[in-house]
């Protein structure tokens, strides 16, 4: 195998040294040089000429304007409609570990396969209500039944602001419906109350007034 190693670094360096024949095709078709705006500096010039002509500020200004609105009253949870009938079920939040979970120096503080129960460390200390801010019916009711300690009222519809300022009571709203989602509610009123290791679900059916037929 020695005697073959000259011939293979004689073939490269000729290689190496070989000339390279380089053809000129000549040109084909127009040549154009390239032309490209900065974005940065199209951005820019809009912005001030925006500025210039005011639509900057009345764009700032309808911004902040929808924005407050979607706070003031986000956009009602849909698939939720007024309680016809009196429904209860139990929910149970245990959950099964997919895989180790380990701490900040890779320890293993949960195994895989564990069956953990939130309710056994964070328990619901207050019952969870969830209403149609825009029913006064439910409203009225969730005022006589209960009270800022025991329970957490949770709009799917209205404005929080305004009912907090009209019953000097903290009110929250269920953002795109996350929480009755959760929970399957589909009926409201709904209370959701801690019972062991469970969670007690009722869509409730309340009184109204003759002629009050949501």
């Amino acid at each position: 195998m020695r005697r073959f190693v000259p011939i293979i670094a004689s073939l490269l360096l000729t290689g190496l040294s070989a000339p390279t024949a380089a053809k000129d095709y000549g040109q084909h078709g127009a040549v154009f040089p390239v032309i490209e705006d900065d974005l940065l500096a199209t951005i820019q010039s809009k912005l001030i000429a925006m500025q210039a002509s005011g639509a900057l500020d009345r764009a700032n200004r309808q911004l902040a304007a929808r924005t407050e609105a979607h706070v003031r009253r986000p956009p009602r949870v849909t698939g939720i409609a007024a309680a016809t009938e009196t429904r209860r079920w139990t929910y149970d939040p245990t959950i099964t570990v997919e895989k180790d979970l380990r701490d900040g120096q890779g320890r293993v503080v949960v195994h895989a396969g564990t069956r953990v129960n939130p309710l056994d460390t964070v328990p619901l200390r207050q019952k969870l209500v969830f209403l149609d801010g825009d029913d006064a019916a439910q409203v009225a009711w969730a005022r006589a039944h209960t009270t800022a300690l025991d329970a957490k009222l949770i709009l799917v519809a209205g404005s929080p602001f305004d009912l907090m300022k009209a019953e000097q009571r903290r009110f929250y709203f269920d953002q795109s419906g996350t929480l009755t989602r959760h929970f399957g509610i589909h009926a409201v009123p709904a209370l959701v109350e801690q019972t062991g290791r469970t969670l007690r679900i009722t869509e409730l059916l309340i009184p109204r007034a003759k002629g009050d037929q949501r």
